[in-house]
């Protein structure tokens, strides 16, 4: 008999999953509570390693594409100082294929290509252990039971209390995201300022970062040490108001750079939350975590890349599981896999924010040294 599979979840880990299995020629259900692939903008950009989430689209046969799209040409990355003065510019080489960026949108459609999802399918719980299987219930009261429920939804998973009593706890970080749009022709000092990658400026327990996306559109992240409720009062449909709170904490800094918040039309704020650096739980037959939902790290350009590479892997080892006993023990052994590789990448993450968003900006400079040596 087929296994009956789902993934809940069409991130990056939910659809590496499913794009691997459809390869091997198993059906798959994508579960995606969005209402349709378009229903909120897909977020910045990503860098795809060449072990990790490039290796993962190769598994899928999607190297190429990605190749087609990506911009090697991103993985610049500029340091300066608060009052303006450059500390760092590391620029590619033209044949370095390490980690080159991709809008989260385009990788998104890559992955999707042809993949039948379920949009507008929120789960709200899942119950192992049923005479039938997997009992996933939907916001809409429907039920359907499966054979493996795979939990790739993220932060605020709805498969993981399955698994797991872990909640994810804040960091004391908080990123307020804002954009940039046509940014070559309508900033141009700006574009000259942050150059074809990423721009970073680190102050005492401050940060502002910019990072280039494709077609001109840049993301901007004010990130700083602050209690979780540090916006009370604060009405985030007010832009000159948030931008107004935003200027006075970065007071002091450099003008030009100051311009990178200044120019922003609208803003978002998102408190950084992690899980514990070890999370892992007692094998459930019938359930699995990916990615965020199973070792949610800081935003260091791991979290992606560890997603899409699980989410591979699973699909493989299950592909290869002619019956119940065998994918029972093929994601067993997965889970042992993933466990040990992402422990080790959530203390890196870990001490990599401390180190970013520090009391010394001079630890931020060095954390880039060691990991991107000039």
């Amino acid at each position: 008999m087929r296994q009956r599979i789902a993934v809940v979840g069409a991130g990056p880990a939910g659809l590496a999953f499913a794009r691997v299995l459809h390869r091997h020629g198993r059906p798959v259900s994508v579960l995606e509570r969005d209402p349709a692939r378009d229903a909120r903008p897909p977020g910045g950009t990503l860098d795809l390693h060449e072990g990790m989430g490039q290796l993962a689209l190769d598994k899928a046969g999607l190297l190429a594409g990605f190749q087609a799209l990506s911009r090697p040409e991103g993985q610049a990355m500029r340091i300066l100082d608060v009052d303006g003065t450059v500390l760092r510019d590391w620029r590619p080489r033209p044949d370095d294929l390490a980690n080159p960026e991709i809008d989260r949108g385009q990788l998104r459609d890559l992955l999707l290509g042809s993949l039948d999802v379920q949009w507008g399918s929120g789960v709200t719980e899942v119950v192992p252990g049923t005479r039938d299987g997997v009992l996933v219930r939907f916001a809409d009261g429907r039920q359907e039971t499966f054979d493996l429920v795979v939990g790739a939804d993220g932060a605020w998973s709805r498969v993981r209390p399955a698994v797991s009593s872990a909640t994810p706890r804040y960091t004391g970080i908080t990123m307020v995201e804002t954009s940039l749009d046509d940014v070559d022709t309508r900033h141009p000092d700006l574009a000259r300022l942050i150059g074809d990658g990423s721009l970073a400026v680190y102050g005492v327990s401050r940060a502002l970062v910019a990072q280039r996306n494709s077609g001109g559109h840049v993301k901007v992240y004010a990130q700083f040490r602050a209690p979780l409720d540090w916006h009370a009062g604060l009405d985030w449909d007010d832009a000159a108001a948030v931008r107004s709170r935003l200027l006075a904490m970065f007071e002091g800094w450099a003008a030009p750079v100051l311009d990178l918040l200044r120019q922003g039309a609208a803003f978002v704020q998102r408190p950084l939350h992690v899980l514990p650096v070890s999370h892992t739980w007692a094998h459930v037959p019938g359930v699995t975590l990916l990615g965020d939902a199973a070792h949610l790290m800081p935003p260091l350009g791991v979290g992606a890349n560890l997603a899409m590479l699980e989410g591979a892997e699973l699909a493989e080892a299950v592909a290869t599981a002619p019956g119940p006993a065998e994918l029972d023990e093929a994601v067993r052994a997965f889970e042992e896999r993933m466990w040990a590789r992402a422990g080790r990448w959530a203390k890196i993450t870990a001490a990599g924010l401390e180190r970013l968003v520090s009391p010394d900006p001079a630890d931020a400079l060095a954390f880039f040294d060691e990991l991107q040596p000039s």
